[in-house]
């Protein structure tokens, strides 16, 4: 899951419990839609994403970098994890707000399409309330 600054959910996906992070990301930042500003044309991407040690990896930075976003990813072994907490408590606030739904809570869904789609609903459901629906 991808979120904005404030933790609004802006792209979802589902993975294999066996599958690594750094696999899953490109996906996420495709899936992300045109940000409207306020002034002149739209944002077709963010302008950096912040990750952690889980995205390490050169090729994760030359894919971003290539997308015209600067990767803030904590190096292992070198950087502290304790900038990154700063950005990673929003995520983790929206995280347990979809834990906080019954359907996701417990996988009662076995194909993985149906799963996905409430995961969406769920998302759709915390953007409406966060912006005062």
């Amino acid at each position: 899951m991808t979120t904005e600054r404030s933790g609004l959910p802006l792209s979802i996906g589902i993975s294999a419990a066996n599958t690594h992070d750094s696999q899953g990301l490109e996906p996420l930042v495709r899936g992300i839609p045109p940000i409207r500003s306020r002034r002149g044309p739209r944002r077709r991407r963010p302008a950096k994403l912040h990750g952690d040690k889980g995205y390490d990896y050169d090729h994760v930075r030359q894919r971003l970098r290539s997308r015209n976003i600067t990767p803030r990813i904590a190096r292992k072994g070198i950087e502290p994890s304790q900038r990154l907490g700063r950005h990673r408590w929003t995520v983790e606030r929206t995280v347990a707000w979809l834990a906080g739904c019954r359907r996701l809570h417990r996988r009662y869904e076995r194909k993985a399409e149906h799963f996905l789609a409430f995961a969406g609903i769920a998302a759709t459901l915390i953007c409406y309330r966060r912006l005062g629906g």
